[in-house]
């Protein structure tokens, strides 16, 4: 009867790490938003301007609004590479300058931990959006990002 007992609640214990896991690895920041424009074209997106933020992007999530996105912040200018571990969506992302030019738009895969996509120039920021999204609105490298960043904003 023990032995039973132990089997039952061991297996209770499996189920629920199990149905857990996905909640547990979702990242757990709540961001703060702005709006920002590419021409005319608004967006809301996401701030990841710190080191935990920006590592956690997008990951573990499943959909993205229409027109929502996640602009992440860095406090320097220099080349960047990102990666879609544990993203399940595809998305593209674009590259922007200190001036707020996008220098670089690529489309990313879901789930591709081995596929890097690389600013290749410095870039600042980066903007991930629904794959197609820039496309769709006819944007390109070259075009101007109009950002409203809150005054409080501490990048790091």
């Amino acid at each position: 009867m023990v032995y039973l007992h132990n089997c039952i609640a061991n297996t209770l214990i499996a189920v629920t790490i199990l149905l857990l896991a996905p909640a547990l690895n979702a990242c757990p920041y709540k961001l703060p938003l702005t709006t920002i424009s590419i021409k005319g074209q608004k967006l809301t997106v996401e701030i990841a301007h710190t080191p935990d933020t920006r590592a956690c992007g997008l990951s573990n999530r499943q959909t993205l609004a229409e027109n929502a996105g996640m602009l992440f912040i860095f406090p320097n200018t220099r080349p960047r590479t990102f990666w879609m571990k544990d993203t399940h969506m595809p998305l593209s992302i674009a590259f922007i300058d200190e001036a707020g030019r996008i220098i670089r738009i690529h489309r990313m895969q879901a789930e591709q931990t081995y596929t890097t996509y690389s600013s290749v120039q410095p870039a600042r920021y980066a903007l991930e959006v629904n794959q197609g999204w820039f496309s769709l609105h006819n944007i390109k490298p070259g075009d101007t990002v109009l950002l409203k960043l809150p005054g409080v904003l501490r990048i790091q």
